[in-house]
């Protein structure tokens, strides 16, 4: 990374105000940490508030700094999930500066080879490589680091996460008012969903463990995003990696990986209980149960980042969330009301659902 000025206007604020103590703040730590102020430049943004800007050392690296203002954001989590990460023995950015009073980070760079961008161009041999190596790695996550430090991924929050599918996806971008006969059929999927997830072994749950979140790097993956981490359902994050939001995989490829995670997991003592640990069908009922509470989630979210935030270009996967949970709804009996709920959004046409239990 050259030291070279970004081009005026680089970095845009919206606040002169907080633009001034972000001065302040790096002016103050620029020295101990060798960082070249005038080369300030966006790294990433995400769906949130926050937004991620790079700058060079005059060692010739580059750090991260996180851009999180408050009230919308707060930095605390991310401090204490990092160290978390850290004491685990898996590569998540070190805190290196802290102000969080006013949502400033000074953070070591993992890079920029994104998962994601890796898999898109990976061939088969590759793209395993990669996948076994998240999967590793979320083995380890689940057994080291401490899921009674974080807050439980309880009923209230499952709940409230479906409830975004009505407000925002259903009502906001279709259009659609529901009626009693489909707030019931609604409420007995929820229903149903919500007790196959609270049903299940708990652990740290990183709550986007998706290829957009990893980093390749050494070790391998980098672990990015895990602000909202919760002590939660054994299969959530699996789920969050096979079926993502950006990349899919045919369906023998997807169990081929669960079974890899399902043998580590088991070998190393991630907490499965007894049906899981000694069935996987039942296992993979159970993922994909909490894939589909995932999907619908996300599918709000998606609309609410388009009708809220000014951020049209997630709706643009709205297709692959309505493939993944028709593909679902369709396979098990309980959930089979979903699909006419989706039917009008999706142009799913219906057919005979095939019974599992």
């Amino acid at each position: 990374m050259t030291d070279s000025s970004p081009p005026p206007g680089a970095i845009h604020w919206r606040d002169p105000a907080r633009r001034a103590a972000f001065d302040r703040w790096l002016a103050g730590i620029a020295a101990a940490h060798g960082l070249l102020p005038h080369s300030l430049a966006p790294a990433s943004a995400d769906a949130s508030f926050r937004r991620y800007l790079r700058i060079a050392t005059a060692a010739g690296g580059s750090c991260i700094v996180m851009d999180a203002p408050p009230p919308q954001e707060d930095v605390r989590p991310f401090v204490q999930v990092a160290a978390l990460i850290r004491q685990a023995g898996l590569n998540a950015p070190q805190v290196l500066a802290c102000d969080a009073a006013q949502g400033f980070l000074l953070l070591s760079d993992l890079g920029t080879d994104g998962y994601l961008a890796a898999l898109q161009r990976a061939g088969a041999a590759r793209a395993d490589a990669l996948m076994r190596d998240a999967i590793g790695a979320l083995v380890r996550w689940q057994t080291g680091v401490a899921a009674d430090a974080l807050p439980p991924y309880d009923e209230a929050l499952l709940a409230r996460e479906l409830a975004l599918f009505p407000e925002w996806c259903v009502q906001r971008e279709f259009g659609l008012r529901w009626g009693a006969a489909e707030q019931a059929r609604w409420q007995q999927v929820c229903r149903a969903l919500i007790d196959s997830a609270l049903a299940q072994p708990t652990v740290a749950v990183h709550r986007d463990w998706m290829p957009r979140n990893l980093m390749v790097a050494d070790p391998n993956p980098g672990i990015l995003d895990f602000q909202d981490a919760v002590r939660g359902p054994v299969t959530y994050d699996l789920a969050s990696l096979l079926r993502d939001a950006f990349i899919s995989w045919d369906e023998e490829r997807e169990i081929d990986w669960a079974v890899r995670w399902w043998s580590e997991a088991k070998r190393a003592g991630v907490p499965l209980g007894e049906a899981m640990a000694a069935d996987f069908g039942e296992f993979w009922r159970a993922l994909e149960w909490m894939g589909l509470q995932r999907h619908l989630k996300v599918l709000g979210i998606f609309c609410r980042l388009k009708h809220r935030d000014g951020k049209p270009a997630y709706a643009g996967d709205l297709p692959r969330f309505f493939a993944y949970a028709t593909k679902v709804a369709q396979r098990y009996a309980p959930l089979k009301p979903l699909l006419a709920l989706l039917e009008p959004m999706s142009g799913f046409e219906p057919v005979q659902a095939f019974s599992m239990r």
